[in-house]
């Protein structure tokens, strides 16, 4: 075999394995920055990131929702975590499975020492559902939650329950059939049950009547399901929500990179300006 083979053979191999390198360096990195975090706010801090990211050979994008995957390394994170040491949960989600978000939901909530969940732009949905089984919900003036509605599948599509409770409402039980009546006893049973669980965990937040409130107001369907919960309009709900989320987190954000666009929709020099008073002399 000449010297332009193996060339060739070489620059092949790093051709597939250079996406993987890459990625096990991003993570030593993230790793790294998450150290730090918790040093500087003498936590455990945790991720619940889900974004497009390139992995593998082909560089192809994986999708990301909340699962019991996800569900089953939080809670052993939580497990593995002292009862005296505060929890950091830094989550940008739109969403995922109930039973999912509600178990890492209630593993949060019983943890003895302070718990918070930071929202650097969204977390919606079981998202949401997670965040408020934090004692602080730290987010960004910008981010938003949303409501936890239940989502009903049906012939492919997610479907409100709270939509199929009203159209039953609107045509009467005897002009519907049994498929939808079947439909809307579901949706009827899944709206109380994430209304029970909203009440749940904000039990000892507040008073009790304002934690059914609440729980009434986010899970009744009040709302299209990606309705935005401004940081504003969740402190008029009563969340304990406050604003200052920790540089470090926004930094870690930025190391979990979304898919390369044929045309980048967004683009910006990545550096910190000084505000343009600075530039004027006396």
């Amino acid at each position: 075999m000449g010297a332009g083979d193996w060339i060739f053979w070489l620059l092949f191999l790093l051709m597939i394995f250079w996406p993987q390198i890459q990625h096990k360096n991003l993570i030593l990195a993230r790793l790294n920055l998450i150290k730090k975090i918790e040093d500087k706010r003498k936590s455990r801090v945790i991720t619940l990131i889900h974004r497009q990211e390139k992995i593998g050979w082909f560089g192809l994008p994986i999708f990301k929702f909340i699962d019991i995957e996800d569900s089953e390394e939080v809670l052993r994170a939580i497990r593995m975590t002292p009862p005296d040491m505060p929890i950091d949960l830094i989550v940008h989600t739109p969403g995922g499975l109930v039973l999912a978000a509600a178990q890492i939901a209630f593993a949060l909530k019983d943890h003895p020492a302070k718990t918070t969940v930071i929202v650097p732009h969204y977390a919606m949905s079981g998202g949401t559902l997670i965040a408020l089984a934090a004692d602080e919900i730290i987010m960004d003036p910008h981010a938003v939650l949303g409501p936890v509605d239940p989502q009903l599948g049906l012939a492919g599509n997610s479907v409100p329950a709270a939509s199929i409770l009203k159209v039953v409402e609107q045509k009467g039980a005897a002009e519907v059939d049994d498929e939808t009546l079947i439909q809307a006893d579901v949706a009827e049973k899944a709206i109380k049950q994430v209304e029970d669980m909203v009440y749940k965990l904000l039990q000892g937040k507040m008073e009790e009547r304002r934690a059914r409130e609440i729980a009434s107001i986010l899970s009744e369907g009040r709302w299209t399901h990606d309705y935005p919960i401004t940081f504003e309009h969740a402190k008029e709900l009563g969340l304990p929500v406050t604003t200052g989320v920790p540089e470090e987190v926004y930094k870690l954000m930025s190391m979990y990179p979304q898919t390369n666009q044929i045309r980048p929709g967004v683009e910006f020099i990545p550096a910190p300006y000084k505000s343009a008073n600075h530039n004027h002399k006396a």
